[in-house]
Formats: C-alpha cells, sequence, structure tokens
C-alpha cells in the first residue's frame, strides 16, 4: 500500500485533483482581485450563461474524444445550423420547423464526418476540417456574410432568456445535455461500447462491437450538440453571423482535455469536461473583469491546454 508522502501517489493527488485545485484558486484569486463585481450575483448568473453553449460543444468533443478521435468542425457547425435556422425564420417558416432543419444539418455535418473518419479512415484532423470548411462556405452563402439580426419570433429567443426561479433557462438545456450525456456514457450498452472501442479498438473489434456504427454515432451525436449550441447562442443573443461558433473549438477541447486529467485512466468524462468548462468560464471572465484584453485571454486558454495535455502525458507506470 502506498504512504501518503509517496511521491507516486502526489502524482496520483496533482493529476486527479489538480483541476478542481486550481479553480479553487481561480475563484479565491478573481474574487480578491474584483470582489464586487467578480462574486456577485449578477456575474455568477452572467457566468452561468456564458458556459451553457461551451459545456454543450465540450460534451461532443469528450464524446469524440472517447473514441481517440477529435472534431474540428463543431464551431463551423454551429456557426451553420444558427444560419439556417434565421434563414427559415427569414422564409416565414414556423419556429419548429426552423430549429429541426438546423438540428438536421449539425446530424449530417457529423454523419458527413463519420463516415469519412470510420468508414474511410481519413484522419479526424484532416476530413472534420475539410468538411468544417464547407459548412463554413455554407454559412456564408445562406448569411450573404452579413449579419442577421431580424425575423426570429420571441418564443425563440424565450428558449435562451428568461429564469425559472432565478434559474436562467439556457441553463437548464445545460443541465439537460450534461445529464443524457452522462447517462449514455455511463450506463448505456453504447457508452460502455464507445469507451471500449478508444481504450482498444483491436480487442473491442475481435469481440464483434459495431465499430463502425458506434463511431458514426459518436459524430452524428457530436454535430447534433454543436448545432444545438449554436441555435441556443443565437437566441440568446437575437442575432447570428456566419463566424458565431467558430470561438467553441479551442476552449471546447481546452475543457475535454482538462476533464481528462480527473479520471485515474486519463479517459476524458462527462463530469471532468464540465469541470474543465467552469475553469475555461471562469478564466475569460474573471480577466475580462479585471481588464486584461482578449488577445491575452487567448494566450491564457492556449496555456491550459498546454498544461491539461502535459497533464495527460504524464508516465501512469506504478500508479494506483
Amino acid at each position: 500500500m502506498l504512504k501518503a508522502s509517496d511521491p507516486v501517489k502526489t502524482r496520483i493527488d496533482l493529476r486527479r485533483y489538480g483541476v478542481a485545485f486550481a479553480l479553487v484558486l481561480l475563484c479565491l484569486g478573481f474574487s480578491a482581485l474584483a470582489p464586487d463585481a467578480f462574486a456577485s450575483r449578477a456575474n455568477l448568473v452572467n457566468l452561468l450563461q456564458q458556459i451553457t453553449t461551451l459545456a454543450i460543444v465540450a460534451t461532443g468533443a469528450t464524446l469524440i474524444m472517447v473514441i481517440g478521435e477529435f472534431d474540428l468542425s463543431f464551431g463551423y457547425t454551429a456557426s451553420l445550423a444558427a444560419v439556417l435556422t434565421y434563414v427559415m425564420f427569414g422564409h416565414g417558416y414556423p419556429v419548429g420547423l426552423a430549429i429541426v432543419s438546423g438540428l438536421t444539418a449539425g446530424c449530417l455535418a457529423g454523419l458527413a464526418n463519420g463516415v469519412l473518419v470510420a468508414r474511410f479512415q481519413a484522419p479526424s484532423f484532416v476530413a472534420t476540417l475539410a468538411i468544417g470548411t464547407i459548412l463554413s462556405g455554407f454559412a456564408y452563402w445562406l448569411s450573404g456574410g452579413a449579419s442577421l439580426f431580424s425575423g426570429a419570433p420571441e418564443s425563440f429567443k424565450a428558449l435562451a432568456r428568461g429564469d425559472i426561479f432565478g434559474f436562467p433557462i439556457l441553463a437548464l438545456w445545460m443541465v439537460g445535455v450534461l445529464a443524457i450525456a452522462h447517462i449514455l456514457m455511463a450506463h448505456t450498452r453504447l457508452g460502455r461500447r464507445l469507451h471500449a472501442i478508444g481504450s482498444n479498438p483491436q480487442a473491442a473489434r475481435l469481440v464483434g462491437l459495431p465499430i463502425l456504427r458506434d463511431r458514426i454515432t459518436a459524430f452524428v451525436i457530436g454535430g447534433f450538440l454543436a448545432a444545438l449550441a449554436g441555435i441556443l447562442l443565437a437566441a440568446r443573443l437575437g442575432s447570428v453571423q456566419h463566424t458565431m461558433g467558430e470561438g467553441f473549438l479551442l476552449p471546447a477541447y481546452a475543457a475535454a482535455f482538462l476533464g481528462a486529467t480527473t479520471s485515474r485512466t486519463g479517459t476524458p468524462t462527462i463530469g471532468g469536461a464540465f469541470l474543465g468548462v467552469i475553469i475555461a468560464g471562469v478564466v475569460v471572465n474573471g480577466l475580462t473583469i479585471v481588464g486584461v484584453e482578449p488577445f491575452a485571454q487567448k494566450m491564457v486558454t492556449g496555456g491550459i491546454i498546454i498544461a491539461a495535455v502535459l497533464m495527460r502525458q504524464t508516465p501512469r507506470k506504478g500508479w494506483a
């Protein structure tokens, strides 16, 4: 049995609990620097709303990472879904049909990615970036390269505005997505198969798991979640731009990588990704409050990803 002072045990604790410890330090630091702004109820509600769409995208990124792949088209998918929804509003289509169309576009984008990666063995970095570029072109074409501000009914905007008993409606979407994703990954056959495929593809193939179908399914779910995030962001802002979702990608994978460090095996988890999302949100929110320029915020986000990658690559030999 390892003693508490054993350096191996210390590495385990730093790796598994370092993210939570960093979050506490960040909150304490920003509270000290801006006590009346950062820790206020208004800012906490605003922070909760800011991380909602990012948490949804990070959930999709986590599902893809579980099978050992990446999807670089998430931001473009979110943008296209939002633009398509608004364009349909402009043509007089009802809210339900417009939203379903945007979500369907996300699923089709995920399907295209999944087929290229799983069926044709294309590297996920290359395939998803190519698909994302195509989606970006479609979004630009649909919007004409301009921002769309009109046409959205109030019932659509209500999906991401207001609150219930003081809890933002937008955050309820996040809670629902996280709960469903956790159940999917922890308590369903599909979730167990995805974990098996990611941990040992050859063994999964030998025991007869439907690897092709499940890998494609993971990409489709990821595309759906990216589209949902884009639509909810459009509802919150009341406008869309063809590039509005491109800022999701880096923070989402930063959160997913951070979440993986909280797992004993280094496997991405939904709960860990959410913890990573909170850190990413706190960093951006806190740096904005204390007056740090946006370019510096991006540098910090990149540094977070590097730190998370280094933590994941720490040798595990002999760990408990």
